[in-house]
């Protein structure tokens, strides 16, 4: 009996049906790393998603390889949206940094057959880190043709060479900063310092106007 091919849809769901975060905690850092990589990429050809399946390769039968990191940065590959992201319809370019934001549902063995699937993948740099615990540690390597250094909180502070981002442990945890020594914020907080700088500009120039100059001429 001939076996009908499987409907990509079949193979290739844009959904694994488990939820985007166990805890408010871990969607706070989630949601954190992927407005602030976002913003440090705006402009350059690169695709920053939280949550998203990764599909590395095509297949015609399951089992179908897929993993969805809790945040990943592919640089070469346009903004836009994506219900997954199929790596043969990409250039084939995987993704070169993955971040996983530890929950207490996460196991051992889970983690350690993520970091065999990103090393097999084509994966650079990948970062585990527990909110609760601060337990921190990476691997990273500069091209596939080398093997992966291990990076621990140890040795901070550290910059990744991928994303130019600088990783410091404190006293509350992990802390990431810009390559311009600007911390990585929740995007809550850039809204509040947008809204105070706007508030701060409006009195600026009303103050302007009661001295009967119009701020549009200077």
């Amino acid at each position: 009996m001939v076996q009908m091919p499987i409907k990509p849809q079949l193979l290739y769901p844009d959904s694994d049906g488990q939820p985007m975060a166990d805890n408010t905690v871990q969607y706070r850092w989630i949601v954190r790393l992927v407005a602030n990589l976002k913003h440090l990429f705006k402009g350059q050809p690169a695709f920053v998603a939280g949550n998203l399946l990764w599909y590395p390769q095509p297949v015609v039968m399951p089992p179908v390889p897929v993993q969805a990191p809790d945040v990943m940065v592919v640089l070469g590959r346009p903004e836009g949206d994506r219900g997954s992201y199929k790596q043969w319809e990409e250039d084939n370019i995987a993704p070169q940094v993955v971040f996983e934001i530890l929950s207490p549902s996460n196991s051992a063995r889970e983690m350690l057959n993520k970091q065999l699937f990103y090393r097999e993948h084509g994966v650079l740099e990948m970062f585990f880190y527990d909110p609760e615990s601060y337990d921190f540690w990476g691997m990273v390597r500069p091209d596939l043709d080398h093997d992966f250094a291990p990076i621990t909180a140890l040795n901070f502070p550290w910059t990744s060479p991928t994303l130019g981002v600088r990783f410091e442990m404190f006293d509350d945890g992990l802390a990431v900063f810009h390559p311009n020594g600007e911390p990585f914020q929740d995007p809550d907080a850039i809204f509040e310092e947008r809204d105070q700088a706007r508030q701060e500009r409006d009195r600026a120039f009303a103050k302007l106007r009661e001295l009967g100059i119009d701020p549009a001429q200077l």
